[in-house]
């Protein structure tokens, strides 16, 4: 009697893990999705934006050759108009193409956020399945072998167990599928948090493109009130620029952060870098001259607001400490709405890069400590990090990409986004050589 009463608890006892495994098999199986999501409208959303954007980039760069072509053709009054016309031109369309970029991000979004909803959902109801299964199971585990066997035959308590191993692998491969919807879900959050932080980006830099429009027309009109739209008028204009060596000299040279110089002096230390570096000194100047200018990112924020807490504050008291400046009291860049501030005068270094290249600047400028602060550190330090960037090889494709690097790094120079401020650069380099020619004539 009591062998069988042993048989039979056997028995109880692995139906009871039969009822377990089939409930959660059934509850992960619901929560796995099978195929793939609907399509929806938005996806043809997408598609066009897609082709307007595709269509602004065309524009951009059949401008961009309209303009080479008037740069190369001599110095007058038409070719000088239309490559100013060319420049805001330009400007307009990389607007547009902005504003069309930041609406594709919004879609993808949208699309994201859809499929997360959707896994979401499905995971919930599959949470919801697993608590209705524990509590199923304590109330099998309560119950009692009596009131099991009440409950169904021996036949059908045999069929059931012999299901028992298929139903246990049914169970794995469910498992396998859960971790990879879990990992998908990981996937697309990340990528949905890039998204948007790439929106964010350039959100804010939509008006340093504006802004770079508004310097171009108020060029244009200079140009047309000083000369009346006359050819021969422009000429004088021309003859009488090239006598302004001394005033070129005198002009004052902003740098953030560190007030300004004299443009004669910040070229004669541009000169210097340029000679131990190899890059042009008017790439040099229009790096500063871009950085000086930028945006909402102004030289009036705080290191213990605006400064990254854990990559540059500890850096930034070591610095102001070697150089005996209050922390406190020193302006680094302020902290945008979309990210991290605190960069360090005219050449905006943050102080975890500064410390980088700290020993290379210090022998170059014979400053031990380099003092980021300080003009013609500022100028040496520049030069240093677009060599770094590749505008030592001279040539304007390498020179506008090492602005980028600088701007945004290597992985991300490349990204359409920031082409204005390669674009910049090298409208500054070119207005800049032009004074440098004068002053070397």
């Amino acid at each position: 009697m009591s062998r069988d009463v042993g048989c039979y608890t056997f028995l109880m006892t692995r139906a009871r893990y039969f009822l377990v495994v089939f409930s959660l098999a059934c509850a992960l199986a619901f929560t796995v999705p099978h195929g793939a999501y609907a399509q929806t409208a938005l996806e043809g959303e997408r598609a066009e934006l897609q082709a307007q954007l595709d269509q602004i980039e065309k524009d951009i760069e059949e401008n961009r050759g309209v303009l080479k072509e008037k740069q190369a053709e001599r110095a007058s009054l038409e070719r000088d108009m239309s490559v100013l016309n060319a420049k805001i031109k330009t400007a307009q369309l990389a607007i547009k193409k902005t504003d069309l970029t930041l609406s594709t991000l919004e879609t993808e979004i949208i699309q994201k956020q859809a499929s997360i909803g959707q896994v979401d959902s499905k995971l919930t109801k599959g949470q919801q399945s697993l608590a209705q299964l524990l509590r199923r199971t304590r109330e099998i585990d309560e119950m009692s072998v009596i009131e099991i066997a009440l409950n169904g035959s021996f036949t059908e308590l045999f069929n059931e167990i012999d299901a028992f191993a298929a139903i246990q692998s049914s169970l794995q491969d469910a498992f396998d599928e859960l971790a990879n919807l879990r990992g998908d879900l990981a996937v697309k959050k990340t990528a949905l948090e890039e998204k948007q932080s790439d929106a964010s980006d350039m959100r804010s830099l939509q008006v340093v493109e504006k802004r770079a429009i508004e310097r171009q027309q108020s060029e244009r009109n200079q140009l047309l009130a000083s000369t009346k739209g006359q050819e021969k008028a422009y000429q004088a204009y021309i003859k009488d620029r090239e006598k302004q060596a001394a005033k070129i000299r005198a002009a004052l040279f902003g740098l953030r952060d560190s007030g300004a110089i004299p443009f004669g002096t910040a070229y004669t230390y541009a000169k210097e870098a340029s000679k131990i570096t190899g890059v042009r000194p008017a790439v040099i100047l229009a790096i500063l001259r871009e950085e000086s200018g930028l945006g909402e990112n102004v030289g009036t924020g705080n290191w213990q607001v605006d400064m990254h807490p854990t990559r540059d504050r500890p850096v930034f008291a070591e610095i102001t400490a070697e150089l005996g400046i209050n922390p406190d009291t020193q302006p680094v860049s302020k902290k945008p709405w979309y990210g991290w501030g605190g960069a360090m005068g005219p050449a905006q270094f943050i102080p975890s890069t500064w410390v980088q290249y700290k020993d290379r600047i210090a022998k170059l400028v014979g400053q031990s400590p380099p003092n980021p602060w300080d003009g013609r550190t500022a100028i040496f330090a520049t030069a240093l990090l677009i060599a770094d960037n590749g505008a030592d090889e001279q040539t304007r494709a390498s020179e506008r990409l090492a602005a980028l690097r600088y701007l945004a790094g290597w992985g991300n120079a490349k990204k359409p986004a920031y082409a204005f401020y390669g674009d910049d650069v090298m409208s500054f380099a070119d207005e800049f050589q032009r004074d440098i020619d004068i002053l070397g004539n």
